[in-house]
């Protein structure tokens, strides 16, 4: 092998070992990883280290607006392994007609549910089945059901309100009273009191002031010398 092969096959390997470092170089520089804040909220991803979920809100509440129509939408997802009709077969999931004040997990023309549901106890009541729905494997741990759950309370209030007019028609609950004030909240509404009381205050001293104010020294209203003076000043 000659000089000028020696050369053009160092220059190669230079130029294969540059390549490799400035590889190297990238990756630690632009490696990918999960940045610590989210750009832009990514639905069904969690903030590491967030705090505690939002307040769960009560279906009592939700149901008053529910709307059925919107529900049988919904129970579309379902249609793949439930029927709803009055005497209609199970499928993969047991007929769901008359669920809504049924004991769980029992009935439905001798279904095979799972040890985990029969093992909850209990009745279909309106709270049970928006966990249900929720989170079916939040709710029975080790249940067969597969469904991952509905996120959104709304879906989840029109779709029961759906499944109790077919075949169950059990009278609504009442919604939750509203919140008491707290005993702190007192104090703040004294405080708007002595606001107020500072305007009326504030608007009374401006009256005054306007009515009984004293002309300072000088004024013409006071000084004749002033006016005549005032007089003789060109326009």
């Amino acid at each position: 092998m000659d000089l000028k092969t020696n050369t053009i096959a160092g220059w190669v390997l230079g130029a294969a070992g540059a390549a490799l470092g400035l590889s190297i170089v990238g990756g630690m520089m632009f490696h990918d990883e999960r940045p610590e804040k989210m750009g832009y909220a990514i639905e069904g991803v969690e903030a590491e280290g967030g705090g505690g979920a939002a307040a769960e809100v009560p279906i009592a509440s939700l149901l008053p607006t529910a709307d059925a129509a919107k529900g049988a939408e919904v129970f579309k997802k379902c249609a793949a392994c439930h029927t709803i009709n009055q005497g209609g077969a199970n499928g993969i999931g047991p007929n769901l007609y008359a669920t809504m004040g049924e004991a769980i997990a029992q009935g439905k023309a001798g279904f095979a549910f799972s040890d985990a549901l029969k093992a909850v106890g209990g009745n279909w009541d309106w709270d049970k089945m928006n966990a249900w729905l929720t989170s079916p494997r939040k709710f029975a741990p080790g249940t067969k059901m597969t469904f991952a759950g509905l996120s959104n309370p709304q879906d989840r209030a029109n779709v029961i309100l759906y499944l109790n007019q077919q075949g169950s028609n059990l009278p609504l609950p009442a919604a939750p009273a509203a919140k008491e004030p707290a005993a702190g909240d007192a104090p703040a509404n004294g405080a708007d009191a002595a606001v107020n009381k500072v305007e009326e205050d504030v608007r009374g001293d401006t009256g005054s002031i306007a009515n009984t104010g004293t002309p300072a020294k000088g004024a013409p209203s006071v000084d004749p010398q002033a006016a005549i003076e005032g007089a003789k000043a060109p326009r």
